[in-house]
Parts: structure tokens; sequence; C-alpha cells
């Protein structure tokens, strides 16, 4: 276990936050107030895991990140060639580990193409958003380290 001390308590969740920087606080059961720069957002259960159903799941928006960063991506090689992106959609299934430790097993995404983009650039948009950041950070895992803080100290 790590020293307490060697870790910096967050800022509180109504502090503007850097790039880089998100702070979760407990609301109430299982609903926990999440602060990403000047954005807010909840995350919860369902109500039949214990929750209030409130927010999405902490597992759900893992997700939800990779398939946004996917359409983005697609949306600016769009852009790139002129295509109008009214049309694109892209959506994900997840499904969870039968084993331990808890996970998602496996995600598939798919991603609707405009009906103005030439199929001779599907395969390279398909690329570009196989590319995307969060899926990048899933092929080459970051470090993590969590660890312990002391409460009532200044960051």
């Amino acid at each position: 276990m790590t020293d307490p001390a060697q870790h910096t308590p967050p800022p509180p969740a109504d502090a503007p936050l850097p790039p880089g920087r998100i702070v979760v606080e407990h609301v109430s059961g299982d609903s926990f107030a999440v602060a990403v720069r000047g954005h807010r957002m909840v995350v919860d259960q369902p109500v039949g895991d214990g929750g209030t159903d409130t927010g999405p799941t902490p597992t759900e928006l893992f997700a939800a990140s990779l398939v946004s960063c996917v359409a983005f991506y697609a949306g600016r090689y769009l852009a790139r060639h002129g295509v109008d992106p009214q049309g694109l959609r892209v959506g994900a299934g997840f499904t969870m580990a039968t084993d331990r430790p808890a996970r998602v097993s496996g995600l598939t995404v798919s991603i609707e193409v405009p009906d103005g983009l030439d199929p001779s650039r599907h395969e390279a948009l398909l690329a570009v958003a196989s590319h995307c950041t969060v899926h990048n950070t899933l092929h080459q895992p970051p470090t993590v380290e969590i660890g312990l803080c002391r409460s009532g100290t200044a960051e």
C-alpha cells in the first residue's frame, strides 16, 4: 500500500479543473458526481443492482468513451474530405467477463457511414477511426496508480 502522504487530495468538485484532472465525489447511495474541466455528470448503478439509475454506470461510461472517440475521429475524417457528417452514427455493444476480475471482456463498435462518403474511402475511414486515442490507449495500456491521501490537506 502506498503512503497516504505521497498522494495529493483532489480539489473540490466545484473548483475549476485543468485538462487531465477529474474529481469524483459521493452524492448518495451508489451515485457519484463526476467533474471534468467545467463539465458535470452523474454515475450510478441500475435500480436492480442497488442504485437509483440517475446516470450511466462507470462501465457504461468506459464503453461510451471509446464509442464517442471513434465517432469524433470519424467525424474529423469526414470533415477533412468535405463530407457532411449528417447521418454518421457509431454504436457499440459490450460484454462483461464471466470470470474474475470483473471487467469488460469485449466491445464491438459499428460505424454507420453517411451516404455522402465514396465507398472507396470506407477503408481509410475505418483505419482512422480505429486509431482514436481511447482505442490506442486500450492497445497500449497506461500505467495506473491508485493510492490514498489524507483528507483536509490542500493541493
